[in-house]
């Protein structure tokens, strides 16, 4: 069941086959079918999720009940809401399963046991949030500085595989446009004018 985890694991931090034993006993197998929910807003997250197969989005609901992603999920990717998680704080992201999906949840109590007990997961985790911080900080530039039709192909540059696995209201709600424009945008493309 943890393969792709060590796998992303080791392709970051190396490590031994007794240093994987000893991290396999904090992991918890999770499975979730399409549409299931990991996570309702005003609970506190209570895990870091690994995606092992399957695909799933976080996101919020405004005051008119839009849906606006913040993250996708797939496989090699972690997801949580991670200002709940740290902070004990309810969370103000749901996070569901748009696929069955096979996922590895790593509690809190484990998190902060093995950053103490285990030097490579402290580096791991490290470098997992620096990823993160980088793609979000990418993810801000561009929502501010680009065009529409430059936020989508920077979409479809960087994540070929979410745009062929997710639908296009989605893709449209993650890059801050409404369906109908990404829809002229994608015409637009495609006519190439």
């Amino acid at each position: 069941m943890y393969e792709l985890f060590f796998e992303e694991f080791n392709k970051k931090v190396p490590i031994t086959a007794e240093e994987q034993e000893q991290i396999k006993h904090y992991l918890t197998p999770k499975k979730l079918r399409r549409k299931q929910y990991l996570l309702q807003e005003g609970d506190v997250c209570k895990f870091i999720a690994f995606v092992e197969k399957g695909a799933l989005r976080a996101y919020s609901v405004d005051e008119n009940f839009t849906e606006n992603i913040i993250q996708f999920g797939l496989e090699g990717w972690t997801i949580s809401d991670l200002y709940s998680f740290l902070t004990e704080e309810p969370a103000v992201y749901n996070i569901d399963a748009l696929e069955d999906s096979e996922l590895v949840l790593i509690s809190k109590s484990a998190h902060e046991e093995m950053l103490q007990t285990i030097p490579k997961y402290e580096t791991y985790t490290r470098l997992n949030i620096t990823g993160a911080y980088l793609a979000m900080q990418r993810r801000i530039t561009t929502i501010i500085s680009s065009t529409a039709e430059e936020r989508y192909q920077d979409f479809i540059n960087l994540y070929p595989h979410i745009a062929q696995r997710v639908p296009q209201h989605m893709i449209a709600s993650y890059i801050g446009l409404t369906p109908e424009t990404l829809s002229r945008i994608r015409k637009k493309l495609s006519s190439g004018k």
